[in-house]
């Protein structure tokens, strides 16, 4: 999710969109210019997420449910067209989404969830300037999500097995490793290939690996089909990718910190690098449901998680960074030197310097429209994948 700004054609279908606002419940009082509301009321008892396995650990969630009175349920998605599919067919029973930058301006474009007011969310001042209104959550200065945390997808490996120590993503698309290697299975992939060929293959011409010409998907997709035949699993869940690296069936792969993480907790010999070509990322938001049948909890739940030490907490667990800039000193007690270990005080360099995920729309960052958009990279990878 990339901070980028969304190309004009775009802005101008989110402008014209009529969306139905939910206030927080009969006991709230909203505002009659965008019928936002305007104070949290009673929670509601009850809230369904729709998650990433991992953003709903028992520590931040227990405590959350003695304080507000609404009892967490989670549904993990092992793919942003998961959550979108979701959103799209849960016929209001999930009241929020933590949705990344792949799906965040489909679920904007499709209705799927509405605008918040970031007035009830008083740490929202204290997040990293990059993320307060970032363009994949919000539009024409409306905020349809609240940004919880980001990282990047970074390259995986065995220590013992991977020899010598990669420093390039070529080792994944390299016979080397063959019927030993994973990644993601997510057409969003495509992003990580295409970003190795602008390193790689400057000629194709690539600048943006989420603004391909049909030429540059074609290559891309290429790639990724001579990989194939090296790949053990393509893999849905966190923890598929884990038990892949636990059981040895794999031992080199695209993973986020998440995997990384959790297999040194479990003593297992792996290191996590971004290669010399860089690496794609997301930036993570939560966002409300059009029809959220507990709004009250849903914010009660956003201002939650945006505190400072549970930002801490999640961000310590996953192995990723919090957007709030209050989160360090909270880190460095749990876990001493982790909030340098997690760029949490890293300079916004940084953070421009991650690919962050966006979807794909035809309209070109130069102002074309000969860009594939994402239903062209899901045929794409239905191709590759077969």
């Amino acid at each position: 999710m990339r901070l980028a700004k969304i190309d004009w054609a775009l802005g101008a279908v989110l402008a014209t969109m009529v969306v139905a606002v939910s206030a927080c419940g009969s006991s709230s009082k909203t505002s009659s210019s965008a019928n936002l509301p305007t104070t949290i009321g009673k929670g509601e008892g009850q809230l369904n997420l729709v998650a990433w396995e991992g953003y709903t650990q028992p520590e931040w969630v227990k405590p959350f449910e003695a304080q507000s009175g609404c009892h967490v349920h989670s549904k993990y998605a092992g793919s942003s067209d998961e959550m979108v599919t979701l959103m799209r067919q849960g016929g209001g029973q999930y009241d929020m989404v933590s949705a990344s930058g792949d799906a965040s301006l489909r679920l904007i474009r499709g209705g799927e969830v509405t605008q918040m007011n970031v007035a009830l969310v008083p740490e929202w001042k204290n997040f990293i300037p990059q993320l307060q209104s970032p363009s994949h959550n919000t539009v024409e200065g409306k905020h349809y999500g609240i940004s919880l945390q980001w990282g990047p997808n970074t390259l995986l490996y065995n220590t013992k097995s991977v020899t010598p120590a990669p420093t390039s993503w070529s080792v994944i698309y390299s016979p080397k490793y063959k019927g030993q290697v994973t990644v993601p299975a997510n057409p969003i992939q495509i992003a990580d290939a295409a970003l190795y060929l602008s390193k790689t293959q400057p000629s194709l011409g690539i600048s943006d690996p989420y603004e391909l010409t049909e030429a540059q998907l074609n290559a891309a997709a290429s790639l990724l089909k001579q990989q194939k035949p090296l790949i053990k699993k393509y893999w849905a869940l966190a923890s598929d990718e884990i038990e892949l690296f636990k059981n040895g069936d794999t031992v080199i792969g695209a993973a986020w910190p998440y995997q990384y993480s959790t297999l040194i907790a479990d003593h297992e010999p792996v290191q996590q690098i971004i290669p010399k070509e860089g690496a794609t990322g997301w930036a993570d938001t939560w966002m409300l449901a059009t029809h959220a049948k507990d709004p009250n909890c849903a914010y009660k739940w956003v201002n939650w998680v945006s505190s400072p030490k549970v930002q801490a907490q999640q961000a310590i667990s996953y192995g990723e960074t919090p957007v709030n800039t209050k989160a360090c000193p909270f880190m460095e007690t749990i876990q001493k030197g982790s909030c340098p270990l997690y760029h949490a005080n890293a300079p916004a360099a940084y953070f421009d310097s991650i690919k962050f995920w966006k979807t794909p729309v035809a309209e070109c960052g130069n102002g074309q429209s000969d860009c594939m958009d994402y239903s062209r990279w899901q045929q794409k990878w239905t191709e590759v994948t077969g």
